[in-house]
């Protein structure tokens, strides 16, 4: 298949080329990671588990050759998760980077939920799995979209970037203008991440297991089939088409919050079309011209949002990449690109959530554990120690909803100390569960917001947003 063809609707130009504006390169060039090589993706189950079995593979023999030279210096014996070399857990990360799909969306879950757990040499290395994935070579995705829409493709569209704006774990992203004159961004799915996402979380979730790199605690296998029920919808760009017109319904009273429209005649399971949305990079609002008020008018919009999604909506969008959003700077607006990893909350989750928060806002300390039991944070046999160290972990994280006025998140020093102490009680002192499988992807969005507002070096009162919300859900669910 040519770059360049013929085109039946506009003979006067040709459908392919490096169509790239100016605003693309400018959102590429302040991406948070350099751009990253094409790689092939393994596409078949028995050379996907090859990848899974070297990255691990190349880890144990780490872990190994590290606890032979410390058993010989008399150390003792330590977990795997200790003695394993940031530097074999940056190759972990690259070689997952390079599989994507169910491998890599596990890695960076791991690379969140793993603070209280996991050293942080292995977190931070872990962490680069939540920046740019490698896209697919050229001739890869041409066969993606030939098998998709057909033969002849190429008509449907008079111009098309053959380069992606964004690639992440699961699909990429393109440019495209139809012949009929739509303006569309195009994510189109990685081929064979759909039906091996299931056998890819499996894999590495054994290998966890066999190298013992987590604690003896951690159910592994509860937070593996949680992740591939997830990462299964994710991949199913017909539910995010409907999930982007459920919250264009859902935002109609937030008029700064734009959802892009899709479009059905060129939507499939594994590519999803829809409204090609103009805008700065989020992490532009960090640049030092930005007014504060215009930072903390974004971040309150931003905040609002996730009080909404989880105690009004009861579903939320839960990878809040900076990626995932675009700032419209002439008008404030914020547009939200992703809506792939949607989950819906049961509503006695919900009010649980509310309760706890109320009683974290009260400074009920009896309450809060209480709570954190229904929840699944701790058990209500656990030693009272045990309950008093998940009670401080909450009350931290929680800090910025316990503030009275507005909460300088660029200046907080939450992240550090919440991470310290996550290390001394949870892999030190040994007196923290690993969180519920079903708070995976709600701790995501919360860190992921958290981190977002601190960027962009945003200051909410995130106390008073959050406050009316709670007390409707509070009031409903009694």
């Amino acid at each position: 298949m040519s770059e360049r063809g013929d085109n039946p609707a506009r003979t006067d130009r040709p459908p392919f080329r490096d169509t790239t504006t100016g605003n693309d390169q400018r959102r590429r060039q302040r991406a948070s990671s350099p751009p990253t090589a094409p790689a092939r993706v393994p596409q078949t189950r028995l050379g996907r588990l090859a990848s899974v079995a070297l990255a691990m593979g190349d880890l144990a023999l780490s872990g190994a050759a590290a606890g032979v030279r410390r058993f010989a210096a008399g150390q003792g014996a330590e977990s795997m998760a200790n003695i394993v070399s940031a530097q074999s857990a940056r190759r972990l990360a690259a070689r997952l980077s390079r599989l994507r799909g169910g491998a890599m969306k596990l890695g960076q879950l791991m690379s969140l939920q793993g603070t209280h757990f996991l050293p942080p040499e292995f977190v931070e290395a872990l962490s680069v799995l939540r920046a740019q994935a490698a896209p697919m070579p050229q001739a890869q995705l041409r066969r993606v979209l030939g098998r998709e829409y057909g033969r002849g493709w190429e008509r449907r569209f008079t111009r098309f970037d053959l380069e992606p704006i964004a690639a992440a774990s699961i699909g990429q992203v393109h440019r495209a203008r139809t012949a009929d004159g739509r303006d569309l961004a195009l994510k189109i799915q990685y081929p064979g991440v759909a039906r091996s996402i299931r056998s890819d979380v499996d894999n590495l979730a054994m290998a966890l297991q066999l190298l013992k790199l987590l604690p003896h605690d951690v159910d592994i296998p509860a937070i593996a089939a949680e992740a591939a029920r997830e990462l299964g919808q994710e991949a199913d760009y017909l539910a995010e088409a409907e999930a982007l017109e459920r919250f264009a319904r859902l935002l109609a009273d937030e008029p700064r919050l734009r959802v892009p429209r899709p479009h059905r005649d060129l939507t499939t399971p594994r590519i999803l079309a829809m409204d090609y949305m103009e805008g700065e990079p989020l992490d532009s609002l960090a640049d030092g011209d930005v007014p504060q008020a215009t930072r903390d008018d974004v971040g309150a919009l931003l905040e609002r949002l996730v009080f909404r999604e989880l105690f009004e909506f009861g579903a939320m969008q839960t990878d809040p990449n900076f990626a995932n959003y675009l700032w419209q700077p002439h008008s404030g607006d914020v547009v939200l690109l992703d809506f792939g990893a949607t989950v819906r909350f049961r509503p006695s989750f919900v009010a649980h959530y509310a309760r706890i928060t109320r009683a974290v806002i009260a400074g009920d300390r009896g309450e809060v554990a209480r709570l954190a039991a229904a929840i699944g944070y701790v058990r209500e046999d656990d030693p009272p120690e045990m309950l008093a160290a998940a009670t401080d972990v909450i009350l931290m994280v929680c800090e910025p909803l316990r503030h009275i006025g507005p909460y300088d998140f660029a200046a907080s020093d939450l992240p550090t100390r919440a991470a310290t102490l996550g290390v001394d009680l949870g892999i030190r002192q040994r007196l923290l569960r690993a969180p519920p499988p079903e708070t995976i992807f709600l701790h995501r969005k919360l860190v992921g917001s958290f981190l977002a507002l601190a960027h962009i070096k945003a200051r909410v009162d995130a106390r008073a947003l959050i406050l009316p919300l709670l007390n409707r859900t509070s009031r409903g669910a009694r």
